[in-house]
């Protein structure tokens, strides 16, 4: 098991902060393994572009892991959906980092509920930014907010060859069950429990 990301304002065990699980507000500052340091924000409705811009930095294999198939960029419903976020049937969080006075999106993951205490929960992350905790430190941010919004469970479908995503769930310290159905994993991890 691999032990919680170490925030700049949680531990683990630690009782959230309320000012963090405001989900529409959400702002951490974390160091990947590699030393460098990146912010994990809620998304903002001015992040269309930024979105735009991560998406066309994804390797093929990545965009077909992450959505089961291939795809060209966002749509203009995807771009309404980041304009008009609600932050409670669904809240996407972001990872950035400053690359020449800019702030670009390396990652991005969300969670969308799936009746009262479930919710599906899916990743993606730069290809350059594999192996560094990304999505851990993303699943584990995620969590602590559906915690406090009552969701007991999150949900997840991953191809059976995703490996990495695989062990990141494995290792979040959260109870995982799995099933293969059809073609695809179906995890299931119980938050109801702090990881260690």
């Amino acid at each position: 098991m691999i032990a919680p990301p170490e925030s700049d304002h949680l531990k683990a065990g630690d009782d959230p902060d309320p000012r963090m699980t405001d989900a529409r507000h959400y702002s951490v500052h974390e160091s990947l393994r590699n030393g460098v340091a990146v912010q994990i924000r809620a998304l903002h409705p001015d992040d269309g572009g930024r979105m735009d811009e991560a998406f066309k930095k994804l390797e093929q294999e990545s965009i077909r892991l992450r959505f089961f198939g291939a795809k060209s960029g966002l749509t203009e419903q995807e771009h309404r959906l980041i304009r008009e976020l609600d932050f409670d049937s669904r809240v996407v969080l972001v990872v950035t980092l400053m690359e020449r006075g800019e702030e670009i999106i390396i990652a991005s993951g969300s969670y969308s509920r799936m009746g009262k205490d479930a919710a599906e929960v899916a990743f993606i992350v730069e290809e350059d930014y594999h192996g560094q905790g990304v999505a851990h430190h993303l699943l584990w941010h995620l969590g602590l907010i559906a915690r406090e919004r009552g969701i007991a469970r999150f949900e997840a479908e991953v191809l059976p060859h995703n490996l990495a995503m695989r062990r990141v769930f494995a290792s979040s310290g959260w109870p995982m069950t799995s099933q293969r159905v059809d073609d695809v994993i179906h995890i299931v991890l119980d938050l109801t429990r702090v990881p260690g």
